[in-house]
């Protein structure tokens, strides 16, 4: 029944993806269509919409509106030009110094604006003249363009990890924006090697001269209002100063006041912004309510314990599962968005990575840097479209450097799987700031660090053991149990702990 359940669902949702009608409806109809094998259509139409009410009234799920609102008002606010003069003080001295730039702004204005495709459009904007004056080739602009904005994704403040949080079942959000550092630095590192390489063969110089430490002060100082926003909410809401729903409010203020100061923000743009927000917004909600049903339907049919008896029955190796699920969510994610994909697979997967003792903070970075390569692979592949378009060239012309990126990027993918450190390593460290810092009373998703990982069999564990893969007490109106400084600095020994691959997985 949950295999063919299955099968439902999948043929019935790409028909109706073929055939153009919107992802959000595709979910509802296939999720519905598939429970009338067991279920009354009266009773299916009730559940299907008390589901979508359900899914919709959580109270973490207003952070996401909020930050989408921050971001389009950074996108106003002349925050890139300001970005971009930043990292160039920094990195115009490598070769091929405007690509390399375009990296590292690409990745601060994607964690600040929390759009891949905004990036692109700004970013690449901005440093298209300069590449252009100086003899850049446009479709290695492009592409590196295209190939970097995604890193933005990753790093905190990012609505793909609170989407992931609320699929996942209450994932500590905060454990999330910690842990999405290092995995979107390493994307940006990985693509700036690339943009070195390819400017070193074509000979691309840096900017001429020694070190500017002056330009580099004044470049600081003009950004600095701007990098204090990631500043702001991330430092709160690790230090349990708010929630991650009050930081996308506190979000908004500053980006409003510091597009106020910048005079780059009016009244009739505010409405226009306010306007393109809530049509954002009424989008995402509305298809995490609808894939609400999707997640009912699956646990009714038992289609997650199903593919996970089924990738269990072809290996017991979790090194071969991990990649088999890799590829899956390569190819889904270049016909997906990143917000259906996660809120589809986190079922899926989830439970299977989990029989094997991974922490869902780390498959949720797993899950968002796959879908963020779709996010620039065609034939979907939003922000590489972008950036083709801003960059003026043709999508034959630049495919033969997004190859190279591509490759450099995988890499990165595999690093992010099978090392747990680099996803875990700071939501370690900071468990017990999460912990001691924990406001009693507030919105639950500030109660555990990685609470879905309780069941994890810590005697063949995937992941490292520690503050992320236990469960911290539940809200009682006491703050839970300090860590001993042991155990604070105890992480540093386990950081590169991985998983023990000759051992199988546990019956």
């Amino acid at each position: 029944m949950a295999i063919q359940s299955l099968l439902i669902i999948l043929v019935i949702l790409a028909v109706l993806l073929i055939i153009g009608v919107p992802i959000s409806y595709a979910i509802g109809i296939s999720s519905l269509v598939c429970i009338l094998q067991t279920v009354p259509l009266d009773v299916s139409v009730v559940t299907g919409a008390q589901r979508i009410f359900v899914g919709m009234s959580k109270f973490s799920l207003t952070a996401i509106p909020f930050f989408i609102l921050a971001g389009n008002l950074m996108n106003q606010g002349g925050i890139a030009k300001r970005l971009v003069d930043f990292v160039m003080a920094i990195l115009g001295k490598l070769p091929g110094a405007l690509l390399v730039t375009n990296v590292g702004a690409n990745a601060l204005f994607g964690a600040i604006s929390g759009s891949a495709s905004a990036a692109a459009a700004a970013v690449g904007s901005m440093v298209e003249k300069g590449e252009e004056e100086q003899g850049y080739d446009k479709a290695l602009c492009a592409a590196t363009n295209g190939a970097s904005a995604p890193a933005g994704l990753l790093i905190p403040p990012s609505n793909a990890l609170i989407t992931y949080s609320l699929a996942a079942g209450g994932t500590s959000v905060a454990a999330l924006f910690m842990a999405g550092y290092v995995p979107g630095i390493l994307w940006a590192v990985c693509c700036m090697v690339v943009a070195i390489l390819i400017a070193k063969k074509k000979g691309y110089k840096g900017l001429p001269g020694k070190f500017d430490w002056k330009n580099l002060g004044v470049c600081t100082l003009r950004a600095l209002p701007a990098l204090s926003l990631i500043v702001v909410v991330i430092g709160g809401i690790i230090g349990g100063i708010f929630t991650a729903t009050e930081g996308s409010a506190i979000a908004v203020v500053y980006a409003l006041i510091l597009g106020i100061c910048y005079r780059n923000i009016t009244w009739k743009s505010f409405w226009n912004i306010v306007v393109e927000s809530v049509k954002m917004s009424g989008m995402v909600v509305f298809l995490i309510g609808v894939s609400n049903i999707l997640g009912w339907v699956m646990s009714f049919t038992q289609i997650p314990q199903a593919i996970s008896e089924a990738l269990l029955g072809l290996t017991h190796n979790p090194i071969i599962i991990l990649l088999i699920m890799n590829v899956i969510l390569l190819i889904a994610g270049t016909f997906m968005d990143v917000t259906p994909a996660i809120l589809i697979f986190t079922p899926l997967f989830l439970p299977v990575v989990q029989t094997f003792g991974m922490d869902p903070v780390q498959f949720g970075l797993i899950l968002v840097y796959n879908l963020c390569i779709g996010n620039i692979t065609p034939p979907v592949g939003n922000t590489l479209f972008v950036s083709i378009k801003v960059g003026r060239t043709t999508l034959s012309k630049v495919m033969p450097y997004m190859l190279q990126y591509y490759i450099a990027i995988l890499i990165g993918l595999l690093l992010v799987t099978y090392i747990p450190a680099i996803s875990l390593w700071l939501p370690r460290g900071a468990g017990p700031i999460l912990s001691s810092g924990f406001l009693p009373g507030r919105d639950s998703e500030a109660i555990s660090v990685g609470s879905a990982a309780a069941s994890v069999r810590q005697g063949h564990s995937f992941c490292m053991t520690g503050p992320v893969s236990g469960r911290y007490p539940s809200v009682n109106g006491h703050l839970p149990e300090r860590y001993s400084k042991q155990r604070l600095f105890g992480f540093f020994s386990q950081f590169l702990h991985g998983f023990p691959i000759d051992k199988p997985i546990p019956a």
